[in-house]
């Protein structure tokens, strides 16, 4: 099989149909069964989404005509091209060579795409000045995005469209029910992997260079987990305490889930609530590799009404719904799929599930507000306004040496430390 060819058809799911780059990855990389080539698929998949802006400017340059829209196969492998070429250790004589072997279903691009690629090699130094040139292609991200984090983060909006553009760290949790930090740090030095704890994070340890689980000691044993070290802290923050009912709304994959219960294994009960089937087994799924009990359900968190049977909770950590822009270097296809009219729908949204758990508290009980975003109207100003609404809600200052104290909650900036970007606001029912 083609390897460029297999990455220019999950592309075009991408591109053409708007399918998520997770989802088309585990679809097309199924029909691959060498780990290497997975591997390389997989690179020029997050690749090409990753430097899009920039690849498709050069890519307008160098075609006399844009491409009919019944041929984005062939426009996925130019790009596959022109990332080889410039981003890849890949020899320029077989970048060009195998991506016009690709084109064996469609002959009579055979020519274009040989004549494009070389082209590039020609002009790369001119068209990349070009790119400088160009607004989108310059910060390789839509205008729009750029235009939220630069009213939001002045002084740090260059940063992060920086680190949006950079691969992130692999991060594990250790589990310290099954054993201390400094011992798994011990286990990976006796198997030849590098790593180092996160002062800032008694569970966290990054790898110098990301591998496959198979290859961590005692994975499939609940050693240990993979999970950046940003969403680690919720756990930390939300300090469930024996005895007490916690929920977890939005929980889907289940990273938080298991965290809480390996941090607190003495809790009455854990209820884990998504309202995707599907990502809800994946919940099921890592509690069941780590040996760990929770309840899950399939539900809407908007509607607690049709679930809840009146049952609260010590303890709430809502994963808002959010635009991801804190994690666009895990998920370069946010830059793609994404909307501008998408933030004030999910704003909408988080206002309304946070009033719905709000209701489901405790008095006495502490809510942790949590997001993957670095967009203010989605975290400070979300919480801003739900305490201007609740008399009975206030603020629990977090005090830390990770991210920067905001009016309200506390903000991580994508790459502070080699963290996503994170939010999370602590907040107290009266009791």
């Amino acid at each position: 099989m083609n390897l460029r060819g297999c990455s220019a058809q999950i592309l075009g799911h991408v591109l053409n149909d708007g399918q998520s780059l997770t989802a088309a990855l585990e679809h097309g990389l199924a029909k691959l069964k060498d780990s290497k080539d997975r591997a390389f698929v997989q690179a020029l998949c997050f690749g090409v989404i990753r430097h899009f802006y920039a690849l498709d400017f050069m890519l307008s340059r160098l075609l006399s005509k844009p491409l009919k829209q019944k041929d984005g196969d062939i426009k996925a492998l130019l790009l596959i091209g022109l990332y080889q070429l410039q981003h890849m250790r890949v020899k320029s004589h077989a970048a060009v060579s195998e991506t016009v072997a690709a084109t064996s279903h469609k002959p009579w691009a055979k020519s274009l795409v040989n004549a494009i690629l070389r082209q590039y090699l020609r002009d790369a130094e001119t068209l990349q000045q070009a790119c400088t040139g160009d607004s989108q292609a310059r910060h390789n991200h839509p205008d729009w995005i750029v235009d939220l984090l630069k009213h939001d983060w002045p002084e740090h909006y260059e940063k992060i469209l920086h680190a949006n553009d950079q691969a992130p760290p692999m991060a594990l949790r250790v589990n310290l029910q099954q054993g201390s930090r400094a011992a798994y740090l011990d286990e990976l030095t006796a198997q030849g992997i590098a790593a180092l704890p996160v002062d800032c994070c008694e569970t966290a340890i990054r790898l110098d260079q990301a591998l496959a689980v198979e290859q961590l000691p005692a994975f499939t044993q609940g050693r240990v987990s993979v999970q950046d070290t940003a969403a680690q802290l919720a756990a930390e923050l939300l300090d469930a305490q024996p005895g007490q009912q916690v929920l977890d709304l939005c929980a889907a994959p289940g990273g938080k889930t298991a965290a809480i219960l390996e941090r607190q294994p003495a809790l009455a009960g854990l209820l884990a609530v998504d309202v995707d089937q599907q990502r809800l087994q994946r919940v099921t799924d890592n509690l069941q590799r780590l040996n760990l009990h929770a309840e899950t359900l399939a539900a809407d968190a908007c509607q607690p009404a049709s679930w809840a049977n009146n049952r609260q909770f010590d303890r709430i950590l809502l994963d808002a719904p959010c635009s991801g822009f804190g994690v666009i270097r895990r998920h370069p296809d946010i830059k793609l799929l994404r909307r501008a009219d998408d933030i004030v729908v999910l704003q909408a949204l988080q206002a309304k599930i946070l009033a719905k758990a709000w209701q489901l508290l405790k008095p006495g009980g502490i809510l942790l507000y949590a997001t993957c975003s670095v967009l203010k109207q989605e975290n400070e100003a979300q919480i801003a306004a739900f305490l201007a609404e609740h008399a009975d809600a206030s603020e629990i200052r977090i005090d830390a040496h990770w991210g920067t104290a905001r009016p309200h909650g506390r903000q991580i900036i994508t790459g502070d430390r080699q963290m996503d970007g994170f939010y999370y606001a602590k907040l107290h029912k009266a009791a």
